[in-house]
């Protein structure tokens, strides 16, 4: 029989990956305000890597939500 709840362990690590995906949007948004007018190559880069490691930690929350059970239907059907 399933639970109804998720065990308190699997809320945590969901809390944890929120948490962890909050700051990489934030370190995007600092990037973002101290971005000179004209980008040189090495803020492109950085802004590369700020953007996958953002991507990687909204992926690793939605991977951290469904164990916890909070499976949302697919919007696009």
């Amino acid at each position: 029989m399933t639970d109804l709840y998720p065990a308190a362990d699997q809320r945590e690590l969901l809390r944890q990956a929120a948490a962890t995906h909050t700051a990489a949007s934030q370190d995007v948004e600092t990037f973002l305000r101290r971005l000179p007018e004209v980008p040189d190559p090495a803020d492109i880069t950085e802004y590369a890597n700020l953007l996958s490691r953002e991507e990687r930690a909204r992926a690793d929350r939605q991977a951290a939500a469904d164990a916890a059970g909070l499976q949302l239907p697919s919007l696009e059907e």
